[in-house]
């Protein structure tokens, strides 16, 4: 049996057998937040855009480490017929460590 320090999850990286998001899976959650917690939401994301060049997204179940590159899409559609909506997407491609070969 298993200690309270030792992780039984087999994507868990720590005792508290959070599942950590790799690259080669797919993953999508959808969240219904009153307005107040999709700013903060946006601000932190934000924060972490500017301040550095990986994002980590956390959940009580699961976090989600990303290294981002450039450029960054940003797209903004607005539908005013019937019930207006607006909605904001970014999209962020993943970092590559890659570097040109040399030319001699």
């Amino acid at each position: 049996m298993p200690d309270d320090t030792t992780s039984t999850h087999p994507d868990a990286d720590g005792p508290d057998d959070r599942t950590v998001i790799r690259s080669g899976r797919e993953f999508e959650r959808e969240y219904r937040l009153s307005a107040d917690e999709a700013g903060q939401f946006l601000i932190d994301l934000g924060e972490q855009l500017r301040d550095g060049d990986e994002l980590r997204i956390v959940e009580e179940e699961w976090e989600l480490p990303f290294a981002f590159g450039e450029p960054v899409e940003l797209e903004i559609d607005y539908d005013g017929v019937g019930d207006p909506e607006l909605e904001v997407e970014l999209e962020l491609p993943g970092r590559t460590d890659e570097t040109a070969p040399a030319v001699e």
